[in-house]
């Protein structure tokens, strides 16, 4: 038998020390025939595991939820969340959190496994998982981690042997999730609603000591706090907008204190450039819509804010008042990110105020010809104009002479806004049908190949190699507008 030590696991559980309200006590439910379909050994050997024990009997046993780890208090984790604009009880419905493993670093991340069973939060769901979805996020918050974006990660997908009831029979799977904590905005609305101010305080007072212990001397540090998350997130949600990334499903349940991109259900990148692309299945009337996700970003921090006005001044009105001043600076913020992105994708190395106009106009020009969002920056990177479907009009011939007297101006090489714009401009994403195409194959042929294929180019979209090529074409137009679902 192999130890925990062997392993490197060293899980601490300083969530546990918190009230007894912010979470419930709960084992893993154990599966009948565990299987590894998907591991991954970078990931384990940064977080100073021992990736080779961890595919043999007693790890596999370890990330299906059949044996705890030495030292792990498994957890489901309380919070509450607006959902589509309502508000509701949810909580940890088929997650257990295992604890916090410190690295040699001293880096605190959740080990959480995904599809382990019911919880008290269950609310009459089975609390399992399906293998094409923890798959499909392995896939994509791998992809993003590959794209320089802040996200959970994925450790492993363990097929579990066992059937999973949805609209037909399905595999089981448990996906084993990293994260810098799962502290969302809706733990802070489960506490506002139903706890104390002094429970509120002491969540906050964790929060900080996890994510931003800087603030912790500020004359107000819970205010500091608020500002520091709205920073987070405002960067975060402009880095989605530069790749055409739509998250699907931000209610507040689904967003993240330290700033990572979490739940990766209904998500999926843009093909064709339409701010009004929705890919939910559930969202019907575009709320979520790539157009709509810098304001419900705001919108969430207002709920955040509500949850945390306590906290900001023992006079109400006066609490309001700081809280409105703080989020005011939100589009201020998240623009700022925007602009600074823009500009590296177009290769200006320098600020002109007419700069917004010149990255608008190509918008613009893009959703008018239905232009590929990925392809366009990529053929604007190489000089391959002839592969992009504004080529040969006049608008857009008109807008690349104003681009190129704009790089004119600069002091800087071709050469090195070059290598400026290939480092901002993905060559790949996860293109959605060969995302599809993978998950196909590995779930209805037990073949994962195609996967691996797919996961070894999006490993370095930057790359810009020949293996990347046929991973950069669109999907067959017959396919009609792609839909996502939620997995659950």
């Amino acid at each position: 038998m192999t130890t925990n030590n062997e392993m490197g696991w060293n899980l601490h559980h300083s969530y546990t020390r918190l009230p007894d309200m912010f979470f419930e006590r709960v084992d893993p439910t154990p599966v009948r025939a565990p299987e590894m379909v998907r591991f991954n050994e970078e990931l384990a050997r940064s977080l100073g595991l021992d990736d080779k024990k961890l595919q043999e009997e007693d790890g596999l046993d370890m990330l299906s939820g059949n044996k705890l780890p030495e030292g792990a208090l498994p957890i489901a984790m309380a919070y509450a969340g607006h959902q589509f604009g309502g508000f509701t009880m949810l909580g940890d419905g088929r997650a257990v959190l295992l604890g916090e493993h410190r690295t040699s670093s001293e880096e605190t991340l959740d080990i959480q496994l995904k599809g382990s069973g019911t919880t008290p939060y269950s609310r009459a769901g089975d609390g399992r998982a399906t293998l094409g979805p923890m798959l499909r996020e392995y896939i994509i918050s791998e992809a993003m981690h590959g794209l320089g974006i802040p996200t959970n990660r994925s450790l492993s997908v363990v097929k579990t042997g066992e059937s999973v009831r949805r609209e037909r029979e399905l595999p089981g799977a448990v996906l084993t999730r990293i994260a810098a904590s799962h502290l969302r905005v809706g733990t802070f609305e489960y506490v506002s609603e139903w706890g104390s101010k002094e429970d509120l305080q002491t969540l906050a007072d964790y929060a900080i000591d996890r994510h931003y212990p800087e603030v912790k001397e500020d004359e107000n540090p819970y205010l500091s706090f608020y500002k520091k998350v709205i920073e987070q997130q405002a960067s975060l949600i402009a880095k989605w907008q530069l790749v055409g990334f739509i998250h699907g499903v931000m209610n507040t349940d689904n967003m993240t204190i330290s700033g990572e991109t979490i739940d990766y259900g209904p998500c999926a990148f843009m093909d064709e450039y339409d701010p009004k692309t929705v890919f939910s299945s559930i969202d019907t009337q575009g709320r979520y819509a790539y157009q709509n996700q810098p304001a419900i970003g705001q919108w969430n921090l207002a709920r955040f804010a509500e949850a945390l006005l306590p906290l900001f001044h023992a006079d109400q009105e006066e609490g309001v008042e700081l809280a409105k001043e703080a989020l005011a600076n939100y589009e201020k913020i998240y623009y700022s990110h925007w602009l600074i992105g823009m500009r590296k994708k177009l290769g200006l190395l320098n600020e002109e105020k007419e700069d917004r106009e010149l990255m608008d106009n190509l918008l613009d020009i893009m959703k008018k010809h239905q232009a590929d969002f990925t392809n366009t920056f990529r053929a604007l990177t190489l000089n391959e104009l002839e592969e992009i479907p504004m080529h040969g009009t006049e608008e857009f011939t008109h807008w690349y002479e104003q681009w190129q007297e704009r790089l004119a101006r600069q002091e800087e090489t071709p050469t090195s806004i070059y290598e400026v714009m290939k480092n901002a401009n993905p060559a790949v994403i996860p293109r959605n049908h060969q995302v599809e195409k993978a998950l196909q194959a590995a779930v209805n042929k037990d073949d994962y190949s195609v996967m691996e294929r797919l996961m070894s180019v999006l490993s370095n979209p930057y790359a810009y190699s020949d293996e990347q090529e046929e991973y950069a074409t669109w999907p067959d137009p017959s396919r009609g507008p792609y839909q996502t679902f939620c997995g659950t």
